[in-house]
């Protein structure tokens, strides 16, 4: 039997532990679950939170916190110098560019001059702003043309990746969570129950929107929907995240109607208590990647009011694990809301049962990594040194 070949990945990032958010935890994620599977992983985070270069040892790798300011030519001219000289490059495998500005203009270069395979991993929204801001078009195009692999989180972005770029080896890898990490005390679960019972009117469905209700991710879209449907009274709006004014606004303007709680942004293990205080998970966006709240959702048996944007029209049904719409489709938001509003509990109980029960087959963090570690199989360069993680 031929032995697995090792990997030593040169891992490029914006978006990395201690940052918040989406992206990060979904790098993070990805990146340790590399790593237990005996992955190398040296990873250079782009932060404008460091001040000076900050060099770690890690279990399987390295991390390089590599100060970002308004000159990026000059820090990743710098970064090279580094490269260049690190006696560990001559036992790497592959440069991976994890999506954002920065590591899309650095990875296909530092590829090509280190001579390995380049993996470009498109996540959140990378794809979409990238094709129509101007002056990222030919960063994007060269990071997906000059790719061994491209990785997507949805099965439309291969569509329009190949579209426009037939030559790109585009394939789709939707994401995943932790079983073993993400999983409620019965303490949490008795807190949730509280705060309905102190909280939410015993008539009403809690629908939770989490993160962000800015207008790409369709906030105002919903919150004119549910307006609209004539079902607002069956609902209590549950708002944690970062809201931009105007929502702020509506929401206040509304509060006899849709009674709302709102709470900052929190960290994740914080937020269990309020899944579990949920009906629904309301994800309304007009585009999107795979977005980790869905994930989390999912696996504590949430149901979803959601748009098929993205990597979740990959993997829900309508009726199945909740009530889906057509991106940006006002009249099929509506028709979502009211069946939400009218369906039975044990319609609910029955969509949260298969929402756990897709999450482990399909979206469990080991098979993500899996997927991807078949990628740097499929184009590992058979004359590669064998990598030796640095010490």
């Amino acid at each position: 039997m031929t032995a697995s070949p090792q990997f030593h990945l040169l891992w490029l990032t914006e978006h990395y532990y201690p940052g918040q958010g989406g992206m990060a935890r979904s790098c993070d994620r990805i990146v340790q679950s590399l790593r237990a599977l005996g992955v190398c992983i040296d990873v250079i985070h782009f932060t404008s939170r460091a001040q000076t270069w900050t060099f770690e040892r890690k279990y399987q790798g390295r991390y390089l916190a590599c100060p970002l300011d308004d000159d990026v030519p000059h820090t990743l001219q710098c970064l090279w110098n580094r490269l260049a000289t690190d006696p560990a490059r001559q036992t790497l495998t592959h440069v991976v560019a994890f999506g954002g500005f920065v590591p899309l203009l650095a990875a296909p270069t530092y590829a090509a001059w280190l001579n390995v395979p380049l993996v470009t991993l498109l996540r959140g929204n990378d794809f979409d702003v990238g094709l129509f801001t101007p002056g990222r078009r030919a960063i994007l195009r060269e990071a997906l043309e000059r790719a061994a692999r491209v990785c997507v989180v949805s099965r439309d972005h291969v569509a329009s990746i190949h579209a426009l770029w037939p030559q790109a080896h585009a394939g789709w890898i939707p994401g995943g969570i932790d079983l073993a990490t993400w999983h409620p005390l019965p303490s949490e679960q008795q807190r949730a129950t509280v705060w309905r019972h102190h909280t939410v009117a015993p008539e009403r469905r809690v629908l939770g929107l989490f993160g962000s209700l800015k207008k790409k991710k369709g906030g105002p879209f919903f919150l004119q929907a549910l307006h609209d449907s004539g079902c607002s009274q069956r609902f209590h709006l549950l708002c944690i995240g970062m809201f931009e004014e105007t929502t702020l606004h509506w929401l206040e303007e509304h509060r006899a109607e849709v009674p709302y709680t709102l709470y900052p942004f929190m960290e994740r293990f914080a937020l269990l208590q309020y899944y579990l205080a949920c009906d629904l998970l309301v994800l309304p966006s007009f585009y999107d990647g795979f977005p980790n709240v869905l994930l989390e959702a999912l696996a504590l048996g949430r149901p979803v009011l959601a748009s098929t944007a993205g990597g979740m029209g990959d993997v829900l049904h309508d009726g199945q694990h909740g009530f889906l719409f057509a991106p940006g489709d006002p009249h099929a938001c509506r028709s979502a809301i009211q069946r939400a509003a009218t369906a039975p509990d044990d319609t609910l109980r029955h969509m949260g049962e298969a929402c756990q029960s897709l999450v482990r087959a399909e979206l469990q963090a080991g098979l993500e990594a899996e997927r991807y570690h078949a990628i740097l199989l499929a184009t590992h360069a058979q004359s590669a040194p064998v990598p030796r993680c640095p010490r």
